[in-house]
């Protein structure tokens, strides 16, 4: 087995050492998010922590670890006697991203259900898990179905397994582990709450702190079991103090006082629901027997907020994650000051304890400053000033809004999402066929139809049915796929004027926040000057194309076919990496073409092999002004989609638009 890093030997890090070790102290306080960077030390002290977990007490046998002083009486390998048990280490599991329903909440034998009436389960990692920690990495990629699951089972605190009138339950409560680069794409809100801490790391630009890093990974490389024997005293250290705080937690005091901050607080950051407040006030009761008190203080209430609140706080997605401190400061200020709490009346933000030090007051200037701003990004006359070469300042978005969904045609069986129709594994059922390979949903009414016809032959005697394997049938299931959606972004100077720009840029930032919401893969090609350049190739990462969309600059020429033709390249390398992927391509411009001969021709010929690959598209039409040349549905037309202005993508407006774009294709 290998030697695990030791935790005690993580460089720097401390929220996220500090977060692990509070759950390992009070498990209810629900979890931990770890988000970062690549390359900083997330998975290396996840696993580490599982080492300082005490052992835990099991019925000896039992795969689903019941605990013998009060063993569940539900288990399906019971029932248990309650009494003495056996001792095993915490255990660790790790959920890979890729893995399927059944290998997570296991699965039954259905042929000796049907045939024996035998609940013949296999446990899954959600079993392996009770009583422990359950660790997912990069769990921002993880499958929606997954994710449900997991959801039902951390509320629930059990697993529930259903096959066509057969099921079983087992307990299931586990310490949630996440680990994230959001460069990959961001969370779901629902799983996102149900971790009770959420941490951001990154590695440090100190020079003396990065040779430390390298200096310990190179001795654990060379000899995993002498470097961990090194840290064997400090980790027996932080064991013994793991235990004696648990010991101290039932007798720590969480008065009025330091619930009346609490509360304040979560109402001052407006967060949803009441979770926040219950995971507040558990974390603050775990840092006070991690520090050997037996009072919350206000200390302890302002680390709870930094490490409960900055995930359940974000309104949009796109919003940058985190809490400001000056804010939480003056509400601890003003609702702390009783008996409960610490009796210095007057802390401040800026004395002992206090937060926000070393930061004089960052965003006063921006803030009292608009019209100086706003100066470089437009003239007297409101029109944008050149920045050189043709190029314009980038303009701001306006404000995003709601859009009817955009749809592939047809059936797909791309990634789960919530876009395009496809045949999925989870759904509605829709019909029946031959399973290829491992059977995992069963049509029953098919199965039984199957096998009906060879009951005499088979010598069926009993009440019993019996089934073969031959007679098996898998449900064929419809559901939704998330889709490739390429923006092509027409950035030059007939675009460039600055209401019709921040108009355009609002729109694309609604579209992005669609596919955020449907789960959908993106991308960006944007064109002007000369040419047309991948500012975003295709990602999980909404925030990243909202990000490029931002900076996005203006001016010059019109190379519309140079766009196209490059949208063309990129939906040719990825239908090579992932081709069970459907692409939508939506192409902001208003149709005109600039620049080297015949370019509109050249244009329509870049189209038209869109239309030949049987791409759906949509052409935003973005073409203002008394006089409009329709150029945009003409490009829609060669094209082979439909063309919306940009009024028209509200989702008030475009009810008729999806089945447009597939009565087109059809």
């Amino acid at each position: 087995m290998t030697t695990p890093f030791p935790f005690t030997a993580v460089v720097g890090q401390d929220d996220l050492r500090l977060a692990l070790l509070l759950n390992a102290v009070s498990p209810a306080v629900g979890g931990v998010l770890v988000r970062g960077e690549k390359g900083t030390a997330k998975s290396t002290a996840v696993r580490a922590l599982s080492a300082l977990l005490p052992e835990v007490p099991v019925v000896p046998g039992c795969r689903f670890s019941c605990d013998p002083a009060s063993p569940d009486p539900g288990c399906p390998d019971g029932p248990h006697e309650a009494g003495g048990g056996a001792e095993r280490p915490a255990r660790m599991v790790e959920l890979p991203v890729g893995a399927s329903e059944d290998r997570l909440v296991g699965a039954l034998d259905i042929e000796r259900a049907l045939s024996e009436g035998v609940k013949a389960f296999e446990p899954g990692l959600l079993a392996d898990a009770h009583r422990g920690i359950l660790y997912v990495d990069e769990v921002n990629l993880l499958h929606d179905h997954l994710v449900d699951l997991l959801l039902d089972a951390a509320a629930m605190g059990a697993s529930y397994v259903e096959r066509e009138g057969v099921s079983v339950r087992h307990a299931a409560r586990f310490l949630l582990v996440g680990t994230m680069n959001p460069e990959e794409g961001e969370l779901r809100p629902q799983l996102l709450d149900r971790f009770g801490l959420t941490v951001e790391v990154a590695a440090s630009r100190e020079p003396d702190q990065r040779v430390e890093v390298v200096r310990r990974r190179l001795a654990y490389d060379d000899d995993p079991a002498a470097f961990a024997a090194r840290w064997a005293e400090e980790e027996a250290a932080v064991r013994a103090r793991i235990v004696a705080a648990r010991e101290l937690l039932p007798s720590v005091r969480l008065g009025d006082g330091a619930l009346r901050q609490i509360a304040a607080t979560c109402a001052a950051f407006e967060v949803d629901g009441m979770r926040a407040d219950i995971v507040m006030a558990r974390t603050a009761t775990a840092l006070a027997a991690w520090a050997g008190r037996t009072d919350v203080l206000a200390e302890d209430v302002r680390q709870a907020a930094l490490l409960a609140l900055p995930h359940r706080r974000r309104r949009n997605p796109f919003d940058a994650p985190g809490l400001d401190e000056d804010k939480l400061d003056e509400t601890l200020e003003e609702f702390g000051g009783s008996d409960d709490d610490d009796p210095d009346p007057d802390p401040g933000p800026d004395g002992p304890g206090g937060g926000g030090g070393g930061q004089p007051e960052p965003d006063d200037a921006p803030q009292g400053g608009d019209d100086t701003a706003a100066r470089p990004e437009a003239g007297e006359d409101g029109q944008p000033q050149p920045s050189g070469a043709g190029e314009q300042s980038p303009a701001r978005a306006s404000e995003p809004f709601r859009t009817k969904v955009l749809s592939v045609p047809g059936i797909g069986e791309g990634a789960a999402g919530r876009r395009s129709r496809a045949r999925t594994e989870h759904g509605r059922t829709t019909g029946a066929r031959r399973p290829r390979g491992a059977l995992t949903k069963l049509h029953l009414a098919a199965t039984v139809q199957a096998a009906a016809p060879h009951q005499r032959a088979r010598g069926r005697s009993g009440p019993g049915l019996v089934v073969r394997r031959d007679d098996l049938r898998q449900a064929t299931r419809e559901g939704r796929e998330g889709n490739l959606v390429l923006f092509v972004v027409d950035a030059s100077g007939s675009m460039a004027a600055r209401q019709r720009m921040s108009a355009v840029k609002g729109a694309v930032l609604s579209l992005l926040l669609d596919a955020y919401q449907r789960r959908d893969k993106v991308g960006l090609v944007t064109f002007r000057g000369t040419d047309a350049d991948v500012a975003l190739p295709p990602t999980s990462s909404v925030d990243a194309a909202a990000a490029r969309l931002e900076t996005l600059p203006t001016g010059g020429r019109t190379p519309l076919a140079a766009g196209l033709l490059r949208a063309h390249d990129v939906l040719r390398v990825e239908r090579l990496r992932d081709p069970a992927r459907r692409p939508l391509v939506v192409l902001v411009t208003d149709g005109r073409a600039t620049g080297g001969p015949e370019p509109v021709a050249l244009a329509g010929r870049a189209a038209r092999l869109f239309a030949a690959d049987g791409v759906a598209s949509v052409v935003v039409d973005c073409e203002s002004g008394p006089v409009r040349l329709g150029l945009a549905g003409q490009l829609a037309g060669e094209l082979g989609g439909t063309a919306v202005t940009l009024d028209e993508l509200r989702a008030d407006s475009i009810a008729g638009l999806v089945k447009d774009v597939q009565r087109r294709a059809a």
